[in-house]
C-alpha cells in the first residue's frame, strides 16, 4: 500500500529505523578514512548524533510530524559529535523547520523539508566544502524534489532519492583529490545514505532491529556498602523533566527556580532548560528532595540515582573527599566557582596525562575526547554551566571537535563563549602555555592565541591500518607513519626512522623549542633516543616533554 502521508508516527519509525540501519553499518562507515590511520570515527559520531535523536522519541506518542521532529532534533542537538555528527544534526533541525505548523505532510512536503535540511546543514558550516556529506545530501534532495510527482508516494520518493545519492557519493572522489588518492568515497555521505536506507527498509516492510538506549548493566559489590557502612559522599542524581502547563506557565518558567534550590541541599550542579523540557544533574544526600521540589512543575521523562559511597570505595570516582570535584562520567570533573568569573577556560583532552596537565595549567574544565573518541555538544554545554563565567574560551584542540564546540556555544546563551581555532592537542597545549588573561579584553587575548597557534607545528607518529599510496608516500600495513601540520610526509617500519624524517621534513631547525607528548605505547628507551637524536641533530632546540598517555598517537610534537 502506498504511502501519501507523513505523520509524526511514522517519522518516528523513519528516524528510529534510519538509526538502526547505521547502527549496523557504522563500522564500514569509519574504515572510509582518507588517512590510513586508526582514527577513523565518523560512523560512530553520526551513530551516536542520530541515535541520540532516536532515543529522544522512542516513548513518545506524537500525531504531528512538526512536534515529533521537533522532539528529533531537540535531541540531535545534544547529542551531535564530530564535523559529521553536528552538520547531520543541522540536516535534521532543518528537516524540523521544513514541518514548522504541518500535522500531517503530503510526500512533496516532505520532501520540501529535507530541502529545508540542506540549507540549514550548509549554513551550519563556515567554509562547506563540495564532495562530502553535504553535496550527497544537497544533490539528492534537489533531484528528488524537482522529480516527485504531486500524487507520488513516499516510497517512490526515496526511491529516487537513494539513486541520486548513491550516484552523487560515486562522484565525490572527483570533487575531492584527497578522496581519490585514498582510494575512497566520503564516509559522511555514505553513512547518510545509511539512514536514508535505513528508512526505506522501514517502508518497504524489511524489519530492522531499533536502536537501543545504552543502559548498561552494572554489577554492585556489596562489599563496598553494607549495614555498617557510613553515607558521606551522597547520591549522584539525574533526570529528565518534562514541564507541564497543567502545573507551571511553561513560556515564565525561569530554571533558575531549580537550581537556586539545588544550591541549598546539593552542589555539581547542572540545571539546563529547552523549551519544555529540564535536565538536571546534581549530587545530594536527599534525592527525595529534589525530586519532590522538582515534581511541582512537572513530570519525569528518566530518572538515575547512584551511591557515590559505593563508587568511591570501589575507587571508581572520587579523587578526593570533595564531592564538588567528582570524576564521574556525568561530571568529568565539573567545577563551580561560587562567584561570577571573568574568564574560565575549557579544553578539550586525551589521555590521562594530558588532561591532569591541562588541569595543572589553569584549565577550568576538561572534556574528555579526541581523535575517536569525539565529544557531544551536551558535553560541552555541561562544563560552561557548571563554570559560572562571563567568559569562557574553549580550546577544542581538534580539527574534528571545533563544529561540535561551536555548535554548543550557539545553544549556550548564559555565557560569551569563544571558541578559538586550536585543531591539534599540540596547538592547544603550546596556547595555554602562554595564555594571558590579565588584560581582561577578551579580543586581545584571542587574537594573543591565535598569533601563538599560527607559530605552532604539530607533528604526529602512529600506525597504519592499510597498504596505500598517499601523497608521493609508499605505505604499508603496520607501517609507522609521519604526518606534519596534516600531511603525511613519512612511512617506516621503524618508528624512530618515522620521527627522524619527520622532524626533518618539519621546520624544525627555525623553531626553539620542541615538546614531545608521549603516548601510551612510547617506550623510555624510545623516548630517550628520540632526545638524544634531537639534542645532536637539532642542538639549538629547547626539549621539552610531557606524559601524555593518550591513544593512537604514540607521539606529539609541539615544535615552535
Amino acid at each position: 500500500m502506498a504511502t501519501l502521508k507523513v505523520n509524526g508516527e511514522l517519522y518516528k519509525q523513519l528516524v528510529i529505523h534510519g538509526a538502526a540501519n547505521l547502527r549496523a553499518n557504522y563500522k564500514v562507515i569509519d574504515a572510509l578514512n582518507v588517512f590510513p590511520v586508526p582514527d577513523g570515527d565518523t560512523g560512530t559520531n553520526m551513530r551516536m548524533t542520530i541515535e541520540a535523536g532516536a532515543t529522544a522519541i522512542k516513548d513518545v506518542n506524537e500525531e504531528s510530524v512538526y512536534e515529533m521532529s521537533k522532539k528529533v532534533s531537540r535531541g540531535m542537538l545534544m547529542g551531535a559529535r564530530g564535523n559529521s555528527g553536528v552538520i547531520l544534526s543541522q540536516f535534521f533541525r532543518g528537516i524540523y523547520k521544513g514541518f514548522k505548523d504541518i500535522k500531517e505532510a503530503s510526500v512533496k512536503e516532505f520532501a520540501k523539508a529535507f530541502q529545508s535540511g540542506v540549507t540549514q546543514a550548509y549554513h551550519a558550516v563556515l567554509k562547506p566544502v563540495e564532495g562530502t556529506i553535504l553535496t550527497v545530501a544537497r544533490e539528492a534532495s534537489e533531484k528528488a524534489f524537482k522529480t516527485i510527482k504531486k500524487n507520488d508516494s513516499l516510497e517512490k520518493y526515496f526511491e529516487i532519492f537513494l539513486k541520486e545519492a548513491n550516484a552523487s557519493l560515486e562522484r565525490t572522489p572527483d570533487l575531492l583529490p584527497q578522496l581519490k588518492e585514498a582510494g575512497v568515497v566520503d564516509s559522511g555521505g555514505a553513512g547518510f545514505i545509511n539512514v536514508i536506507e535505513g528508512m526505506q527498509k522501514y517502508l518497504l516492510g524489511e524489519e530492522i532491529k531499533e536502536v537501543e538506549v545504552v543502559t548498561e548493566a552494572t554489577t554492585v559489590n556489596r562489599g563496598s556498602f553494607n549495614a555498617h557502612s557510613k553515607l558521606e559522599f551522597g547520591y549522584c542524581t539525574e533526570f529528565i523533566l518534562q514541564l507541564q502547563y497543567a502545573k507551571v506557565d511553561i513560556a515564565k518558567f525561569d530554571i533558575k527556580v531549580i537550581s537556586n534550590y539545588l544550591e541549598t541541599i546539593g552542589n555539581s550542579i547542572v540545571a539546563l532548560q529547552d523549551e519544555d523540557i529540564v535536565k538536571v544533574h546534581v549530587h545530594t544526600m536527599t534525592p527525595g528532595k529534589v525530586f519532590e521540589f522538582c515534581q511541582q512543575y512537572g513530570e519525569f521523562i528518566t530518572l538515575k540515582i547512584e551511591n557515590m559511597q559505593i563508587q568511591h570505595n570501589e575507587g571508581e570516582v572520587l579523587q578526593n573527599t570533595d564531592p564538588a570535584q567528582c570524576d564521574c562520567p556525568e561530571c568529568v570533573e565539573m567545577r563551580r566557582s561560587e562567584e561570577r568569573k571573568k574568564f574560565a577556560v575549557v579544553a578539550v583532552a586525551s589521555g590521562d596525562g594530558l588532561v591532569n596537565i591541562f588541569k595543572e595549567m589553569g584549565v577550568d574544565y576538561v572534556v574528555s575526547g579526541g581523535q575517536s573518541m569525539n565529544p557531544s555538544a551536551e558535553d560541552f554545554v555541561k562544563g560552561f554551566d557548571l563554570l559560572n563565567a562571563e567568559n569562557i574560551i574553549v580550546f577544542p584542540n581538534n580539527s574534528n571537535i571545533v563544529l561540535t564546540a561551536q555548535q554548543a556555544a550557539k545553544y549556550y546563551d548564559q555565557a560569551n563563549i569563544i571558541v578559538v581555532p586550536s585543531k591539534t592537542l599540540a596547538q592547544g597545549y603550546s596556547a595555554l602555555t602562554m595564555l594571558d588573561l590579565s588584560s581582561g579584553d577578551a579580543d586581545q587575548i584571542v587574537e594573543e592565541i591565535k598569533e601563538v597557534i599560527a607559530n605552532v607545528t604539530t607533528g604526529l607518529i602512529t600506525y597504519s591500518i592499510r597498504d596505500t599510496e598517499f601523497e608521493d608516500v609508499s605505505i604499508k600495513q603496520g607501517d609507522y607513519i609521519g604526518i606534519c601540520n596534516g600531511k603525511i610526509v613519512t612511512a617506516n617500519v621503524s618508528r624512530l626512522d618515522s620521527i627522524k624524517k619527520l622532524l626533518e621534513f618539519s621546520d624544525i631547525a627555525e623553531k626553539e623549542i620542541i615538546t614531545i607528548i608521549t603516548g601510551k605505547d612510547a617506550t623510555v628507551e624510545e623516548i630517550a633516543a628520540v632526545k638524544a637524536y634531537i639534542a645532536e641533530a637539532y642542538p639549538h632546540v629547547e626539549v621539552d616533554e610531557i606524559t601524555g598517555e593518550q591513544d593512537v598517537y604514540s607521539y606529539i610534537f609541539s615544535i615552535e
